[in-house]
């Protein structure tokens, strides 16, 4: 009888087991399709896009449309300007993040659980709200208009709050016992922030940097407010441009698109390990 039960349990599983396999695989279809219709668009000929029945696979493979798009389509200079805001936000925000959320995870001060509630009601707060003030604040109070600073000084905070209680969340998990027998053998508070603590969250660190690394990749709205100059034009700006000057010719607007996801996913493939892992251990205890 326990045989038949055991068989019938594996039977079951397996199949529950294809039947995920095959909803994860309709659903990875579903995710990688538009990617794949980009990337093939931007290999075509403009007249060939306009096409009835559309082919999902290009007859000739057009390469020659990303030397045309990069006549008009700046790309490095779009690389340069936008690094130069990615580069220090996102070193900032997730240093900044680390101190916050070893304050909130390990010190003991005055108002700590009040603070730490406010903060957290700041996630729901819509980035609209706080749109026109720090506008006025950046443009107005401290003439920064125009400038990169604007884009960059904030992250100088964490760069919002949910990357510090990711942060937090993790050193949680840490035994506090090792931050005890670092302080028995004499390491301080900083030393034992960044020889041990730091090297245990790994994966959350990643996390935080990658996300930084998106938000800011894809803020348009933000680089268009203070953004006026077209030598100190982003990716998303320059692409946004290029679309809405080259929309009849959506073989060369493909090309450019795909020119500028590229390095994103260069970036998550050399990341992806560290950061699916610290999703998955988000506030998990040991």
């Amino acid at each position: 009888m326990n045989g038949k039960s055991m068989q019938s349990r594996k039977k079951k599983e397996k199949r529950i087991n294809l039947i995920v396999l095959i909803v994860v695989i309709i659903i990875s279809v579903a995710v990688l399709l538009p990617i794949w219709w980009i990337f093939r668009s931007s290999l075509m000929s403009n007249s060939t896009l306009y096409a009835y029945p559309p082919s999902f696979i290009p007859h000739e493979w057009l390469w020659v449309n990303y030397k045309t798009a990069l006549k008009s389509f700046l790309y490095w200079k779009y690389f340069k300007n936008t690094f130069t805001i990615i580069i220090p936000s996102v070193t900032a925000g997730t240093l900044t993040a680390i101190l916050c959320g070893y304050a909130f995870a390990r010190l003991r001060f005055r108002g700590k659980k009040l603070i730490f509630n406010l903060c957290v009601g700041t996630i729901l707060l819509p980035g609209m709200v706080t749109l026109i003030p720090l506008y006025i604040f950046w443009t107005k109070g401290l003439n920064l208009g125009g400038t990169y600073w604007p884009l960059i000084l904030p992250y100088f905070t964490g760069g919002g709050f949910f990357n510090i209680f990711l942060i937090r969340q993790f050193m949680m998990t840490i035994p506090k016992e090792l931050d005890e027998a670092a302080a028995i053998d004499g390491a301080s508070r900083m030393r034992t922030l960044w020889t041990i603590l730091v090297p245990a969250i790994k994966p959350a660190i990643v996390v935080v940097a990658m996300m930084l690394f998106i938000q800011i990749w894809n803020d348009l709205l933000q680089q268009m407010i203070y953004i006026n100059d077209m030598e100190r034009t982003t990716f998303a700006i320059g692409l946004t441009n290029f679309t809405g000057s080259f929309g009849t010719k959506w073989n060369l607007a493909m090309a450019a698109t795909c020119m500028t996801i590229a390095p994103g996913i260069i970036i998550y493939i050399f990341g992806q390990k560290s950061f699916v892992e610290g999703i998955v251990m988000t506030g998990m205890k040991n």
